[in-house]
């Protein structure tokens, strides 16, 4: 495989006759497409002193989809060629069955190219990638000698589409990654603490290998290592939380996010359900899925629909106003696609998926909303969760917290999890920072077997009645 562009309409299948076959695929259907892709990654680890991985992927293939109702067929393959095409069209062909839709209207058009970067693999040589892993390794150590483990991670990918419409357009789109992932273990009289931070986006390494850039990341894993060197057991009980702008944020996409695709309200399965024009949230609070956002790694120029991605409201002051759709959802709902049509490869078919959720800011300081905090836990840091969509019960673990009595903060906390349900969460926000911020840049999304890459944010929020999961006796 090499690094020419891809082109496969180009090179590999005649265009004309791909187009045939597919509107063979899609005659009598709702809707289809033939989506191509090729993806190239890169990633090193760096650990405990050593290279021990360097790892480069390369793959593509096609899938072909044909939509007919709530029905969908899809085959896909790696062989990009007229015979293979043909294959998966029979097998698309079955869920059109004697046909009888009405094909729905192509996305509309874009200019819009929201990344900036080209190949990132390219950007950094091997050997200035592996020398900077070297040097946060030793940095790292030089900073703190209680540092007994150094873990760092560069990895690159650059992702090239085509989608191809049965009305005979096609829309391209190149979309680089690259992310920094550093974590450290620390040891103080027998007891080991670990903290970990990162970032990246839709950009080069260039910005990634600058000392600048990883010494700071560096400095913040091990600032909540050592934070947790001092941690004590965390209460239990129900009790107001403060949570920290940014990546707390994934509270947000994981316990109202998923219950605002578009799938599991038509489905009826989401605790959101039936409630569109309704108050679902505290007066203030405003949410968005915004994929237009340059450079951030839930951004896309289209979805992999082709659809243009959009700066989506899903909440306004409160107000439940919108889902996040594809075009299958959003045609049986009898509303427009929000360009939220996302799948993990060729390999998957799309579905409702979120891009960058976020919480508007408020009219508060982060300060007085934490002096408000009468008995409770400041988090701001965020490890694993789980939530149940039909509910929105959701626990999650805090990897850097702090208790808070009257205002004041304390201790830090080891061990509490957050447990509660978004459709009341929303509800018992009691206040709303005015320090609105987006992740640095690691979030993936699990849903269906696929993953694909997210962003959140959020401002400093207070909840009230949330049960804190704890050891303190």
């Amino acid at each position: 495989m090499t690094d020419a562009p891809f082109a496969p309409l180009d090179r590999d299948i005649d265009r004309t006759v791909a187009l045939q076959v597919l509107r063979d695929a899609t005659a009598g259907a709702d809707d289809g497409e033939l989506f191509l892709e090729r993806r190239r990654s890169e990633a090193l680890v760096y650990d405990d002193g050593r290279l021990k991985t360097a790892s480069y992927d390369a793959a593509q293939g096609f899938g072909l989809r044909a939509v007919r109702g709530e029905v969908a067929g899809y085959a896909h393959s790696t062989e990009i060629s007229e015979s293979a095409l043909r294959r998966a069209s029979e097998t698309a062909r079955l869920a059109v069955g004697d046909g009888g839709g009405t094909l729905a209207d192509a996305p509309r058009p874009t200019n819009s190219q929201l990344y900036t970067s080209d190949d990132p693999i390219a950007g950094a040589s091997f050997p200035v990638k592996l020398e900077t892993l070297k040097e946060i390794d030793a940095y790292v150590r030089d900073l703190d000698s209680r540092v007994v483990q150094v873990s760092a991670s560069l990895a690159a990918s650059i992702q090239e589409v085509e989608i191809l419409r049965p009305e005979g357009h096609s829309v391209r789109d190149i979309r680089p990654m690259t992310r920094l992932n550093i974590s450290v273990i620390v040891e103080q009289n027998g007891r080991r603490e670990s903290g970990s931070a990162g970032g990246g986006g839709r950009v080069g390494l260039d910005g990634l290998v600058d000392r600048n850039d990883w010494q700071a990341k560096a400095r913040e894993a091990l600032r909540v290592a050592v934070v947790n060197l001092d941690a004590v057991p965390a209460p239990a009980g129900v009790m107001d939380v403060v949570l920290g702008p940014g990546w707390p944020g994934i509270l947000l996409h994981e316990a109202i996010g998923h219950g605002l695709e578009g799938d599991f309200n038509r489905k009826g399965s989401s605790a959101f359900a039936g409630l569109m024009g309704e108050r679902i949230a505290a007066p203030g609070v405003t949410v968005l899925d915004d994929g237009t956002i340059p450079d951030r790694r839930g951004s896309i120029t289209v979805d992999d629909e082709g659809t243009p991605s959009g700066k989506n409201t899903l909440i306004e002051d409160g107000i439940l106003v919108g889902y996040m759709q594809d075009r299958q959802n959003a045609r049986l709902m009898g509303v427009k696609a929000t360009g939220n049509g996302r799948r993990q490869s060729y390999a998957h078919a799309p579905m409702p998926r979120m891009t960058n959720t976020y919480m508007l800011a408020g009219d508060s300081t982060p300060e007085d909303i934490v002096v408000d905090l009468k008995d409770g836990i400041y988090a701001v840091g965020f490890g694993g969760g789980q939530v149940d969509i039909t509910n929105g019960k959701f626990v999650f673990s805090c990897t850097e917290a702090y208790r808070v009595e009257n205002g004041k903060v304390g201790a830090p906390v080891k061990g509490a999890t957050l447990i509660g349900d978004g459709a009341t969460a929303l509800k018992q926000i009691r206040g709303i920072g005015n320090d609105m911020a987006l992740d640095p840049g690691m979030g993936n999304c699990g849903k269906a077997g696929q993953w694909v890459p997210v962003g959140v944010g959020q401002p400093t929020l207070m909840i009230g009645g949330l049960t804190v999961g704890g050891s303190a006796a």
